[in-house]
């Protein structure tokens, strides 16, 4: 685990896996996967189905705006710099 990792761990809703955090969202009909990767500092989003066994990446355009700015402050307060939400892989 990295300290940018066991930060967010520490933030509601994440939980550290490794050398990744992840949180789950449901919000206006739709459930999300969010994930931050510390070895390539980067923010991935994921589409869950209704029974949760299907998750789907997505592009960040798709994703609500509420949900993308709880995001990047999650990652400012855990010490990473939010612009990496916004990052292309």
């Amino acid at each position: 685990m990295t300290d940018a990792v066991d930060a967010l761990a520490d933030r509601e809703g994440w939980r550290a896996e490794g050398f990744a955090a992840r949180v789950h969202y449901r919000g206006e009909g739709d459930r999300y996967s969010v994930e931050y990767y510390a070895p390539s500092d980067c923010v991935l989003y994921w589409k869950v189905n209704d029974d949760g066994e299907i998750a789907v990446p997505v592009g960040r355009g798709t994703v609500p705006d509420p949900l993308r700015e709880r995001v990047r402050i999650d990652l400012d307060a855990a010490g990473v710099d939010p612009a990496v939400e916004g990052r292309s892989l």
